[in-house]
């Protein structure tokens, strides 16, 4: 079934807003559970999108990927992490930097359970409707958790990283920080972004229909 631009952003728009913010509320929450309180004292350990949304990297960027037929990227306003004041940065840091994409990993799976809902209830009006979002769901999820699992800084998987190497060697790799935004959209205008994404996207999209049969 070929979608308007127009039926494709409102079949996306509830699973990229709450994919994008309920990544950034996990990383609020988990920094809080281990002893950062800078998010839950500025509002963002919370699901209202409000409280997240960037204009550009939330609203306009997905736009324009979507109606270009590339990656959906975007991003919403990142949670602030006082990485010192966590009780033990090094470690802490990786379950900080875990929870973005773990929360889009749950999405995925709830929005598979929509698409599986869907399938029971082939008579009613909303089969068709919950069918495409949950398709919807399951594919940002997937390219967000992938994405942000990419080892670069400042995405989650670059954290993890430093987190997991040795200090002289986390110390050097986090100096990228400053440079991983451009090297991210160079990448992906070029379109190596795709070629690197692509096979783990569809792996992890497998696995998930797969666990509900669909």
């Amino acid at each position: 079934m070929e979608l308007t631009l127009i039926q494709q952003i409102a079949v996306y728009a509830l699973p990229v807003i709450f994919a994008i913010t309920l990544h950034e509320a996990a990383h609020g929450y988990v920094a809080k559970y281990f002893g950062d309180t800078t998010a839950y004292m500025l509002g963002r350990v919370s699901v209202n999108p409000l409280r997240h949304i960037d204009p550009i990297g939330t609203v306009l960027v997905p736009m324009v990927t979507l109606a270009l037929g590339g990656i959906l990227f975007g991003w919403a306003k990142p949670v602030p992490v006082n990485f010192g004041r966590l009780r033990n940065p090094k470690k802490d840091m990786l379950w900080v930097a875990a929870a973005g994409p773990a929360a889009n990993l749950a999405m995925a799976v709830f929005w598979a359970l929509v698409v599986k809902i869907s399938i029971s209830i082939p008579g009613s009006s909303l089969a068709l409707p919950m069918a495409l979002m949950g398709k919807a769901g399951i594919t940002i999820n997937a390219v967000l958790m992938v994405l942000n699992l990419l080892p670069l800084p400042p995405l989650d998987g670059g954290r993890i990283a430093v987190s997991l190497l040795p200090p002289r060697l986390a110390y050097n790799y986090a100096r990228l920080e400053p440079y991983g935004m451009v090297i991210l959209v160079v990448l992906l205008f070029s379109g190596i972004l795709n070629t690197i994404l692509w096979p783990m996207i569809k792996v992890t999209m497998a696995l998930i229909f797969s666990l509900f049969g669909l």
